[in-house]
């Protein structure tokens, strides 16, 4: 049986970027380096084909999304840079502590309103770009937001660790959605809807500069929360799966399974789940880390990975085992990486180790540059090589 994929952070410090090719410390160097990983035509494993037959599997992260608005992990301003103490939910704590459920949805409903307002950035729409140049085969995304789904919806998207536009009930399965999701738990704490409206008009969500932030006494994490030191989190209050909630309700309890404990799930008078509940949970539809990654979409990935002829990671660090063991796999199988990616990113040392002397970015390249800034210039280049090239 496949050992299961779990969703693990790296907390060791991460290496300073290797910059390769070294004509690639530039913006412009970044572009040219980039412009020969794409328009090469072959790799070391062997294969030979023009532009239009490649096939390059794309890997981003949270770096891809700061120009929307949302904050990253390891960049300049990024949760674990600026806010050392910070530590993310784990799926055993979530699935095991009421209060720590009320603490998540607290931070959530508060964060949630800026992450359903933000919008793909230029990256984003330079992936689609570079799918409908043919260059790209596959996206696989670390990130939640949604954004690639809306930004190219014909070139496919692997979400490597879920979504948060869903939610899904850890008892039964059932699917809802994260919008009318936030509409029940405003129903149900009006006092944190109104201080999160006044905090709305005031505007004070809607800067995402890390001082002016902090003087707000607010501190906004990569997955769309929101913590508030000091809040009363232990007072709010999250609404059970409604599926359960008609057919598991007390009195009505059932063996799910074979199961021998009967399940059930208790609320109060507003819908509000009660710790007396053995069932009826809802989870973000994200991979939390800790959890197992569906055995379906690892799967997925892997052949996303094993069909493909190159790979380019685009604003990650590489943190997590399973979004490192995808390069890794590329690597091992020969296939030239890229990676464009502000700061260090885990293991980049090995995957360009013994690159050829005469690499101009042909057989790897890694650019320490803002992919928003990088990609629609180099959407631009590679349109003018192909075209300069239908002329001979």
């Amino acid at each position: 049986m496949p050992k299961p994929l779990m969703r693990i952070p790296y907390t060791g410090r991460m290496p300073d970027p290797i910059i390769v090719p070294r004509s690639a410390n530039t913006p412009t160097g970044s572009i040219a380096a980039l412009t020969d990983f794409f328009s090469a035509k072959s790799s070391r494993t062997g294969k030979h084909h023009d532009h239009a037959a490649q096939k390059t599997v794309l890997l981003t992260g949270a770096g891809m999304s700061v120009a929307s608005g949302l904050a990253d992990y390891r960049g300049a301003n990024g949760t674990y840079t600026l806010n050392r103490t910070y530590r993310p939910i784990y799926f055993n704590e979530f699935v095991t502590s009421h209060e720590a459920r009320k603490r998540y949805w607290a931070r959530s409903f508060l964060g949630w309103t800026n992450l359903n307002r933000a919008k793909p950035n230029a990256a984003h729409y330079a992936v689609r770009d570079l799918g409908d140049l043919g260059l790209i085969s596959k996206v696989i995304t670390q990130n939640v937001d949604s954004f690639h789904n809306h930004a190219h919806p014909s070139l496919p998207t692997l979400e490597l660790h879920g979504y948060l536009r869903s939610l899904v009930c850890l008892t039964c399965g059932h699917a809802s959605s994260r919008a009318t999701f936030q509409q029940r738990l405003a129903a149900l704490n009006p006092a944190w809807a109104e201080f999160l409206a006044s905090a709305l008009a005031a505007g004070a969500l809607d800067t995402e500069e890390p001082e002016e932030r902090r003087r707000r006494g607010l501190k906004t994490n990569p997955d769309g929360d929101v913590d508030l030191p000091d809040a009363p989190y232990t007072t709010f209050r999250y609404p059970a799966c409604p599926a359960c909630s008609e057919t598991l309700a007390v009195g009505a309890g059932q063996t799910l399974e074979g199961e021998e404990k009967r399940v059930r799930v208790e609320v109060d008078k507003d819908g509000a789940w009660l710790p007396a509940s053995n069932a009826g949970v809802l989870k973000p539809a994200v991979v939390m880390f800790g959890e197992s990654i569906n055995a379906g979409v690892k799967a997925e990935v892997e052949d996303a990975v094993d069909e493909a002829d190159r790979m380019l990671v685009v604003g990650s660090s590489l943190a997590t085992y399973s979004a490192w063991r995808l390069v890794k796999r590329a690597h091992e199988r020969g296939m030239p990486i890229g990676i464009l990616n502000l700061g260090g990113s885990r293991g980049e040392e090995t995957f360009f180790a013994n690159l050829p002397v005469d690499n101009t970015g042909q057989w790897g390249v890694r650019c320490s540059q803002s992919a928003d800034k990088i990609l629609p210039e180099l959407v631009k280049n590679l349109r003018d090589v192909y075209r300069q090239q239908s002329k001979h």
